[in-house]
């Protein structure tokens, strides 16, 4: 049996994962990253993690191929550095290298979306699709692209952002410092504010009884009222999918992706989620819409320490 190291990096958490050759995760340690700090204590306790885990499993480095690490940010995963990961504040972090020195291992480094995405590629909803794009509505958008198999990421690991794509010129601020990208509409907190919004105006909502007050307003509300037979938050709902489709075509037009694998919170809605995505994507998509089907993500949080584990499958010399 092989065995492969998986390292999710986190701004909150660093998880561990050690997975065989059958994608199964069979042990796993997981501790804080108490960010913002230093690269150096943050890799010790990696390394750590790492250790624990192994432990966990009763194995060692000797029994490991390779050590793969998902981290937030810019990476060039032919250097292994991060350029820039601002919920970290890393600058030009050489983290491969501090990490094979704590390892004495082969390590590789990826953008955290991007090995999210290849984990669904390898072992989730897109197992044997080479061309797919994961997308993931959380607290904002994120997204990895696979094409022919493998992760595109552009030069110097700085593409991929999926999120941060203009659909609404001068619309609302974006974390990135952009106005109008879908992340502000279609992450999460677009919806939660669309929610908020849509309650102050409409008092007799059913939306109210989900949510007491505009601090209570989750990713869920408008989908709960909306199933109570409440038009306000069926508007709400109608609403944010439209902006999650339209973005999603312009994906579509682009990559022509056979798969786009949707995760977060929100996919959790499940299939009548999707159906109404596919129904606001064939009224825009320019040609056949079939080509691209939609699929929810099955590895949930997972899907980042199986692809990071993986990504020595992708090495030019492997």
């Amino acid at each position: 049996m092989k065995y492969y190291v998986g390292i999710d990096l986190g701004g909150t958490n660093i998880a561990v994962g050690v997975v065989d050759e059958n994608y199964q995760i069979i042990s796993r340690s997981k501790m804080k990253t108490n960010a913002i700090r230093p690269a150096e204590p943050i890799c010790d306790d990696m390394a750590a993690a790492v250790h624990m885990a192994l432990k966990n499993a009763s194995l060692t480095l000797k029994d490991v191929y390779w050590v793969g690490v998902g981290t937030p940010g810019t990476v060039d995963h032919t250097t292994g550095v991060i350029g820039y990961a601002n919920n970290l504040d890393f600058h030009n972090v050489p983290i491969k290298k501090m990490m094979e020195e704590r390892l004495g291992v082969k390590v590789y480094v990826e953008n955290d979306a991007n090995a999210a995405a290849y984990g669904e590629a390898v072992a989730g909803a897109a197992k044997g699709v080479q061309n797919m794009l994961a997308i993931t509505l959380g607290t904002g958008v994120g997204g990895g692209i696979i094409l022919d198999g493998k992760i595109y990421s552009g030069t110097h690991g700085a593409g991929g952002e999926l999120g941060h794509m203009g659909i609404v010129m001068g619309g609302r601020h974006c974390t990135c410092g952009r106005n109008g990208c879908i992340e502000a509409y279609a992450s999460a907190t677009g919806l939660i504010n669309l929610t908020k919004e849509a309650m102050q105006e409409h008092k007799d909502s059913k939306m109210w009884q989900f949510a007491e007050s505009l601090e209570q307003v989750s990713g869920r509300t408008a989908f709960d009222a909306m199933r109570e037979g409440d038009a306000y938050g069926e508007a709400v709902v109608d609403t944010y999918v439209e902006y999650l489709a339209y973005g999603l075509v312009n994906y579509i037009n682009i990559f022509a992706p056979e798969l786009i694998v949707i995760g977060g919170g929100i996919s959790k809605e499940g299939e009548p989620f999707l159906k109404r995505i596919r129904e606001k994507i064939s009224a825009q998509i320019y040609g056949d819409s079939t080509v691209t089907r939609l699929a929810c993500a099955q590895l949930g949080n997972d899907a980042g320490i199986i692809g990071a584990a993986f990504l020595g499958n992708l090495a030019d010399n492997l």
